[in-house]
């Protein structure tokens, strides 16, 4: 299939050896952001010691196949920088296209936060889970999203978590779709996580704890008020 119109932004990282890399995939609606953008600069800060670099996939086609689009990124990061460990990160129709394309060989991480889980879940077709398997899973939900409902990825995340133990998910309480309300604490989740998952940091404990617990307490795991202040503390 022809991508060209798909490529990756420029390159946030470390000049040194590239020891793995994160691909953003942000929603499809430019008024509505989500915290893509502050997460690829917290990333970069984070992970430069370790060689990580992130890269903004940009869609050819915002009305497309975002999974394809996430396909050829990492085909592309493949390309750059050889086998390293790549995580997809995705936000709103992103967070679903993270989930579709991790089946890739080199992605060994899923990042969906706030991923808009089609309706389909509830019926006799839902979203397809057994390729998650062998991948470290984050999904991370604000209870309020009126957006995309938050039941939908609790359900589709308790059937991962069948295919494959180490699927979480996080649930921050009072917040809607573009997770504003507590960026930062979801911020600093997500940069937790992607340090482990990719670099192999030692996960924070609220992190361990959901990957470890059976659900469904790992799978509606609350994101605490002030998370990141004292993350590994």
């Amino acid at each position: 299939m022809d991508r060209h119109a798909t490529r990756l932004g420029r390159a946030n990282g470390t000049a040194r050896a590239v020891g793995g890399v994160v691909l953003l995939l942000p929603g499809t609606s430019p008024l509505l952001p989500g915290p893509v953008r502050p997460l690829a600069r917290e990333l970069a800060r984070a992970g430069a010691a370790d060689g990580l670099v992130t890269h903004l996939v940009r869609y050819g086609d915002r009305r497309g196949d975002l999974a394809r689009d996430a396909e050829w990124g990492a085909d592309e990061a493949v390309r750059r920088y050889g086998d390293v460990p790549i995580c997809l990160a995705g936000f709103g129709a992103g967070g679903l296209a993270a989930l579709r394309a991790a089946g890739h060989g080199a992605v060994n991480s899923v990042l969906a936060l706030a991923p808009c889980v089609p309706d389909g879940e509830t019926g006799p077709s839902p979203e397809p889970v057994k390729h998650l398997a062998g991948r470290q899973v984050l999904i991370v939900h604000g209870t309020d999203d009126a957006r995309t409902d938050p039941e939908l990825s609790f359900r589709l995340a308790s059937r991962a978590k069948k295919a494959n133990r180490s699927t979480a998910r996080f649930e921050v309480h009072s917040d809607g779709h573009g997770l504003r309300e507590h960026r930062a604490e979801v911020v600093a989740l997500a940069v937790d996580f992607v340090l482990g998952a990719v670099l192999a940091r030692r996960y924070s404990r609220p992190v361990t704890d959901a990957l470890a617990a059976p659900p469904p307490l790992g799978l509606r795991m609350p994101l605490a008020s002030g998370f990141g202040r004292s993350l590994r503390g």
